[in-house]
Order: structure tokens, then sequence, then C-alpha cells
């Protein structure tokens, strides 16, 4: 990346042993490299550097997914993230619908962005080896990101239909009064969510979003 054509590279690390690694590498490029140890999780990253910005990240296996649930909530902020999560972690961002791997994080993820696995690694490109597979992924923000409460309506909705996966979506989305808002949507109730493209997805929380502001 230093050696790129990035204005500037930031990174965010919170093991204070790999910050002072880190610094001494700042050294040998000044203005270039800014180092700030923080948690990810708990820090704005658009405030740390200026437009246009891309993430490029190994990300902590046990706390990936919500890193990359709140960054798809600041779509319009990133022109790419390629980010590195355990395999089967990738596979369910970039998994089709009526596939074992198809759910929430998928429907999330690919509404948002166009999703792709670019490299997959064994656990012996690592040291220490961890347990299991790893994979790059490039997420790539669509130019139209959804609208915050759209996005929320979105979370409310998924959560609901893949939270009890094995239910039609008339007993899944009870508590979203589900009849009304799969007949709003034009989806039929006896369906599982599984089956649902993103697109399919987009009308229920169009929907959710539209009932919930009567």
């Amino acid at each position: 990346m230093l050696n790129g054509p990035a204005e500037s590279v930031t990174a965010v690390e919170l093991d204070s042993r790999a910050v002072l690694v880190i610094q001494e590498l700042a050294g040998f490029y000044p203005n270039r490299l800014k180092v700030v140890e923080a948690d990810a999780l708990k820090c704005d990253l658009t405030e740390l550097c200026p437009a246009p910005r891309q993430i490029i990240a190994n990300l902590p296996y046990n706390v990936a997914t919500p890193l990359l649930i709140g960054w798809l909530r600041q779509g319009n902020a990133w022109e790419r993230l390629t980010l590195m999560f355990q395999l089967e972690v990738a596979e369910r961002i970039c998994a089709a619908p009526n596939s074992e791997h198809y759910g929430r994080l998928a429907v999330l993820a690919q509404w948002c962005a166009d999703c792709a696995i670019v490299m997959k690694l064994p656990p012996g490109a690592f040291s220490p080896p961890p347990a299991v597979w790893s994979a790059v992924a490039s997420i790539t923000p669509h130019a139209q990101q959804p609208e915050p409460a759209l996005f929320k309506a979105m979370e409310r909705v998924t959560a609901a239909a893949f939270g009890q996966r094995r239910k039609m979506l008339r007993g899944a989305l009870k508590g979203l009064n589900g009849y009304k808002l799969l007949a709003a949507a034009d989806i039929d109730g006896t369906r599982r969510a599984e089956t649902l493209d993103v697109a399919e997805f987009d009308r229920l929380a169009r929907a959710h979003f539209a009932l919930s502001a009567q």
C-alpha cells in the first residue's frame, strides 16, 4: 500500500506490540503512514482519513462480522473494502439464494455492494497457523446506498426471517406484522427466507419501513 498510489495510509491497531512495529515503519514514510492505537469496533474510520477511502484489513475473526456490518452502514464512505475473513464467513458474504451459506450476512452485504472472493488461503500461509482456511473478499459499495432508516429496516427483516429459518416467512415475520408485510411486498408467506433473493428482501425492507412510518 505504501509503495502504491495511496496518498496516505492510516493503520488502526489494538495490539500495542504491533503498534510499536508499525510505528518503526512509519519512520520510513513520513507524512504518509499514520498509526492509530484503537479498537476498530469503537472508532469511526471516516474521521481518521479523508475521502476517497478504501479499507484493506486482515480482520480479527471473532469481530469480523460486526465490523463489516458497521462499515456497510457507511457504504457511501468507501470506494472498496478488501478484507480477510475466515473462509466460512467469506462464503456467507458471497452466497447465493438456496445455497448452504446464504443468510442474513449475504443479504446485507449484497444489498449494499458487489461481493466476491478473490483469494483463498490455507492455514499454512500464516504463522502460527490457524485451525481454519481464510479468504480475501472484495466488497465494492454500490453507487446508490440505502438511507440509515431503511438499513435498520433491512436489519430487522433479515434478523426475523433468518432467525427462524426453518419456519415459513408468515411465521418467522409474525413479530413484524407478517401477513400485512408480506402482502405489501407481494411475497408468498409459505416460502422460507433462504429462497428469497436480495431484490425480494429489498421489497420486504421497504414495505416494513413504509408500514412502520404509518
